[in-house]
């Protein structure tokens, strides 16, 4: 079995998606699965608080700049140990206090992203969607 960076690459969106499907992150454990750090200083800066192709919203407990672009990083565990490194650039558009004190939103409009956030995108939205039931006979 290759652990080398692109095997890793290749299977992200399988890993994930199998990850959302058998349930092996329960839903209160999606904040701590779903961590966002400054690329650069690969210090934690938040957490995702949704995401869209287009952009993101952080959680933080610090308030971050508008008007400047982010360099991101998600790492996302893609099992046994290992974490799949996903690097985005951002600009913020915005960035409010929440209800909760000392809570930050801040919303991200991507600049780059590479193909392995838009299989997060899908596999966050195939986990969090409404499914219909086959009808029981």
């Amino acid at each position: 079995m290759r652990s080398s960076s692109a095997t890793l690459l290749k299977g992200l969106g399988e890993a994930i998606l199998s990850m959302f499907k058998e349930r092996r992150i329960e839903r209160h454990q999606l904040p701590y699965f779903l961590k966002v750090f400054n690329r650069i200083t690969d210090q934690p800066i938040g957490y995702i608080g949704n995401v869209s192709e287009d952009g993101l919203m952080l959680i933080s407990q610090l308030p971050l700049m508008q008007g400047v672009v982010f360099d991101l990083r998600l790492k996302i565990p893609v099992g046994e140990g290992c974490q799949q490194m996903i690097d985005l650039t951002a600009y913020c558009l915005w960035c409010h206090e929440e209800a909760t004190p000392h809570h930050y939103d801040a919303g991200f409009s991507l600049q780059w992203a590479p193909p392995e956030y838009g299989q997060l995108v899908h596999a966050l939205k195939q986990y969090f969607s409404f499914r219909t039931l086959p009808a029981s006979a």
